[in-house]
């Protein structure tokens, strides 16, 4: 009878599990802010020998995140299942870090099994993506080069879905 007098108290009113699911929902799908541009993409160095511009007829997402930082950690292995899915359709990530070390970024790439390229983030880079205020932040660049969607937070499955597929035209993804 004691027992089920303290079980009784303990009982979560409406309001705490509703704070408990919001809280849920935003540790897994944290808001993020998705704007359409259409403007040029900049020509910016990927690494010794290739520039952005390389890339065209592709579409791109180009994402920025560091190591250190909890939600780009979470948002990792959707990108890379929807890399694996719709790589075979064009469909690109250059993955720039802004971690002080690339053997720093390198390990974290091997040790996750991410497969897409992942470079440290050359001077200026993100300047030339008229800046970088917050981490993690993607634009999704179509085949003609024109950043066509920022997504300021973190990217998921569904998201990218919605805004990468119609740029890829008729392609399915890999099972």
């Amino acid at each position: 009878m004691q027992t089920r007098t303290i079980l009784s108290k303990l009982r979560p009113s409406p309001v705490t599990l509703i704070l408990l699911g919001l809280i849920a929902y935003l540790w897994f799908r944290p808001p993020a802010w998705v704007s359409a541009w259409n403007q040029p993409a900049p020509d910016v160095p990927l690494d010794g020998r290739q520039r952005l511009a390389d890339l065209q007829g592709r579409v791109v997402l180009v994402n920025f995140w560091a190591t250190w930082c909890p939600y780009c950690r979470h948002e990792m292995p959707a990108m890379q299942s929807f890399y694996d899915d719709y790589r075979h359709c064009g469909f690109e990530i250059v993955a720039w870090s802004l971690d002080e070390s690339a053997e720093t970024v390198a390990q974290f790439m091997h040790d996750k099994g991410y497969s897409f390229p992942a470079p440290l983030a050359p001077p200026g880079v993100s300047a030339a993506f008229g800046g970088v205020e917050r981490l993690p932040t993607s634009f999704v660049i179509d085949r003609a080069g024109r950043i066509r969607h920022k997504v300021s937070g973190q990217v998921h499955y569904a998201r990218l879905e919605r805004l990468i597929t119609p740029l890829l035209g008729d392609c399915s993804p890999r099972s």
